[in-house]
C-alpha cells in the first residue's frame, strides 16, 4: 500500500483585489481538505502533512484531517496552536472575512469531542506524548510545539523559583545598595519617579531571570550596560557574560551600545572596563551553535559557560529558539531577556516575550519582569501616537497625524493607491532630499557625510513586492534620483547606490541588516557599512549578498532608528495592516513620522492585532 502523494496545480482566485495570489491546489483532496484548500484557507503543505500522517493511522474522519491541516497552517501563520470552539472566527478574521460563507465547517459543539477520540491526538497535559497532535483544554497543538511550550514554561518558572526551582541568589542589600549607588544617581527624574532602569539592574542581580520590557527609546541598552557594570561591582570581577540577539545586525548594535557605555562610567576599574568592552555580541544561533536540521551544540548536558545571558531584541526570538535558549542557561547563571512586547513577533511561530509580559501584567505571575516607561528618544506627537496605536485607539491616531503638529504628518492614499498632485510632490521633496544629499557625499568620496544623510530618513513598507511595496518604491526613489542627478545609476554599482545586507559574513565581519552606501575613493568605488564608529570600507567585489536600499520592509527596519520616516502601509486586505506593523514602523522615527495610507488601512492597522495563538501566556 503506498501513501498519498498530493499533486498540485495553480488557480487564480477571483475576488482577491490588489492581494490576488495564486493558490496551489491540491487535486487529490477530498471531501473537506478540499473544499478548505479551494476555498484558499490551507494549503497544499497543510493539506499533504494532514494526509500523510492520516493515511500512516487510518484516520477517516474528515473533521480530524481537517482540524490538523489548520493547526499546521496556524504553525505557519505565527501561532503555537488553534483553539477549536472559536477556530472559525480566527481563520475568518485572518482572511479579513475573504471566503464562501457555506465553508462547510464541522459543528463546533462537537469538533472537540470527534478530536478527543481520534488515534492522532494525546488528551491532556500530562500523558506521555506519543501522537502527532494533543488537546489541552480546548487547544490543539502539534506535539513538538506542545513540547515546546511546556520546555519554556516550566523553564521560566523555575528560574523564577517556583515549582521546587531555585531560589534567587543572596544578596548582600548594603553592598549592593552602595554599588549602585555609584552607577545609579536618578539624573533626569521628576521628583518622586522610579528609577527603573536601576530597579532593572538589582532585580538582574537578585534573579536567575529578568524580563526587561520597553518600548523604543527607553533607555534599554543603556540599562544592559549599568546592569552588567552593576553584576561586575557587586561580583568584584567582571563574570562571563555572552550578549546575543536575533540578528547579526542587532547583536552588533547591542555590542557598541554596551561598549559605548562602559566607556563613559569612570567607577569601574579599568580591568573591568576592559572586560565589559571587549564583550562580543552575536546571533542567538551562533551563541546556541545551530547546525543543519535545527540541532544545536548547545543544550542541557553542555551548556553555556556564560555566568550572565542578555539576549535583546526578544520579541523577534521564536518559542522554538527560545525553547533552545533556556535549555542551554545553567541554572546557576543570569538570563537578562530584554525586549519591546508591542513590536513584530518573530518570523517563526511564538510570541514567548509578548506572552510572558501579558501573563505577569495581566495575571500577577511572579516571573521577575520591569517594564521602563520613560521615552527619552523621542516625545511629544510621536510619543502620543505610538501610544494611540499601542491602545488601539483609530481616532486618537488620526486626529494626532492631522493635528499640524511638524513631527507627525498623514498624507491620504486614494483606493487605487494614487496621491493628489501636491501630496505627491511634497512626498518626494520628503524622500529625496535626504538621498540626494547621501549620493552627493558619496560621490565627493564622504563616507561619513553619506552614512550620516542616510540615517537622517527612511521608507518603510509592509510588502516585499507587490502595489506600495519596498521594491515599488525603491524604483521609483532610483528614478527621481537619476533624473536629478546625471549618470546616477548607471552601473550595477555605483556611487551613492544605498545598500543593505542580506546575509551574515563573519569573515567580512558584517551581518545580515547592516546598511552602507557606494561611496567613490581614491582607490576606486568602496562599500561604506554603517557598523558604528568608522565606516567600514570594502571592495564590491566582497559583497555578494547585499540589495539596493533606499526603501526597506517594516521586518528589516526593526531595532534600526531614523531622524524620519515615511511609512507607506498597503491598501484593505492586506494581512499584513496590523498594530504591531504601524507602532513598530512608527517608533523607528525620532524627530518625524510621515504616514502614507488611505484612512480605512490605517484604521484597520490599527484596529486588528497580530495575536497568535499560544497557551503560555495563560498557563505560566
Amino acid at each position: 500500500m503506498t501513501a498519498p502523494v498530493e499533486p498540485t496545480r495553480r488557480s487564480a482566485p477571483s475576488g482577491a483585489g490588489h492581494y490576488q495570489r495564486y493558490v496551489e491546489q491540491a487535486t487529490r483532496a477530498g471531501g473537506l481538505l478540499r473544499a478548505f484548500n479551494r476555498a484558499r484557507v490551507i494549503e497544499v503543505p497543510d493539506v499533504q502533512v494532514a494526509q500523510r500522517v492520516s493515511w500512516l493511522v487510518r484516520e477517516t474522519d474528515e473533521a480530524v484531517q481537517v482540524a490538523f491541516a489548520l493547526v499546521v497552517r496556524a504553525l505557519r501563520l505565527g501561532s503555537v496552536c488553534v483553539t477549536l470552539a472559536t477556530l472559525r472566527e480566527e481563520v475568518e478574521r485572518s482572511l479579513e472575512g475573504d471566503l464562501p460563507v457555506d465553508l462547510p465547517w464541522p459543528d463546533p459543539a462537537g469538533w472537540p469531542a470527534r478530536v478527543a477520540r481520534s488515534p492522532l491526538v494525546t488528551q491532556g497535559a500530562t500523558a506521555p506524548g506519543l501522537l502527532p497532535l494533543r488537546l489541552v483544554d480546548g487547544q490543539l497543538y502539534l506535539e513538538r510545539s506542545w513540547e515546546q511550550q511546556e520546555d519554556v514554561r516550566e523553564s521560566l518558572l523555575l528560574r523564577s523559583g517556583h515549582g521546587g526551582g531555585a531560589a534567587p541568589f543572596e544578596i548582600d542589600e548594603g553592598r549592593l545598595a552602595a554599588v549602585s549607588g555609584l552607577l545609579f544617581d536618578g539624573a533626569g527624574l521628576s521628583a518622586g519617579e522610579p528609577d527603573l532602569q536601576a530597579l532593572a539592574a538589582h532585580c538582574a542581580v537578585r534573579n536567575r531571570v529578568t524580563v526587561l520590557a520597553g518600548g523604543p527609546g527607553t533607555g534599554k541598552t543603556t540599562t544592559i550596560a549599568r546592569l552588567l557594570a552593576l553584576v561586575s561591582l557587586y561580583e568584584g570581577e567582571v563574570p562571563r557574560i555572552s550578549l546575543a540577539a536575533p540578528s547579526g545586525k542587532a547583536a552588533a548594535r547591542l555590542q557598541e551600545a554596551v561598549r559605548t557605555e562602559v566607556a563613559g562610567l569612570t567607577m569601574l576599574t579599568p580591568e573591568m572596563c576592559t572586560g565589559l568592552a571587549q564583550i562580543r555580541g552575536v546571533t542567538v544561533h551562533r551563541l546556541l551553535g545551530a547546525m543543519p536540521g535545527r540541532r544545536v551544540s548547545r543544550h542541557a548536558g553542555n551548556p553555556l559557560p556564560s555566568d550572565v545571558v542578555v539576549v535583546d531584541e526578544t520579541s523577534m526570538v521564536s518559542l522554538s529558539q527560545m525553547a533552545h535558549l533556556l535549555a542551554a542557561v545553567r541554572p546557576d547563571a543570569r538570563l537578562v531577556l530584554v525586549g519591546d512586547p508591542d513590536q513584530l513577533a518573530s518570523v517563526d511561530a511564538g510570541a514567548v516575550l509578548a506572552d510572558v509580559t501579558s501573563a505577569v501584567e495581566d495575571r500577577g505571575v511572579a516571573v521577575p519582569l520591569v517594564r521602563l516607561r520613560r521615552t527619552w528618544r523621542y516625545g511629544g506627537a510621536i510619543g502620543a501616537v505610538a501610544a494611540a496605536i499601542r491602545a488601539g485607539r483609530a481616532t486618537d491616531v488620526l486626529d494626532l497625524l492631522s493635528s499640524g503638529d511638524p513631527a507627525v504628518e498623514f498624507v491620504e492614499m486614494h483606493g487605487d493607491g494614487s496621491l493628489t498632485a501636491s501630496d505627491a510632490a511634497r512626498l518626494r521633496h520628503e524622500v529625496v532630499t535626504p538621498a540626494a544629499e547621501a549620493v552627493r557625499a558619496a560621490m565627493a568620496g564622504d563616507s561619513h557625510g553619506a552614512l550620516a544623510a542616510m540615517r537622517r530618513h527612511r521608507v518603510l513598507c509592509a510588502h516585499r513586492s507587490g502595489l506600495q511595496s519596498k521594491d515599488e518604491w525603491n524604483r521609483q526613489i532610483a528614478g527621481w534620483l537619476a533624473t536629478l542627478i546625471p549618470g546616477y545609476g548607471n552601473e550595477e554599482r555605483y556611487a551613492g547606490q544605498p545598500l543593505l545586507v542580506t546575509r551574515n559574513d563573519n569573515d567580512l565581519g558584517i551581518s545580515n541588516g547592516d546598511t552602507g552606501i557606494m561611496v567613490q575613493t581614491p582607490s576606486g568605488l568602496r562599500a561604506a557599512l554603517d557598523l558604528g564608529g568608522e565606516p567600514l570600507l570594502l571592495s564590491p567585489a566582497l559583497l555578494d549578498s547585499v540589495e539596493t536600499v533606499h526603501a526597506m520592509t517594516v521586518h528589516k527596519a526593526q531595532g534600526s532608528q531614523f531622524d524620519a520616516v515615511t511609512v507607506v502601509l498597503p491598501l484593505v486586505g492586506s494581512p499584513l495592516l496590523t498594530r504591531e506593523l504601524l507602532y513598530t514602523a512608527v517608533t523607528r522615527a525620532s524627530a518625524r513620522v510621515v504616514l502614507v495610507a488611505h484612512p480605512e488601512a490605517l484604521v484597520a492597522a490599527v484596529s486588528r492585532q497580530a495575536l497568535r495563538a499560544s497557551g503560555l501566556r495563560t498557563r505560566l
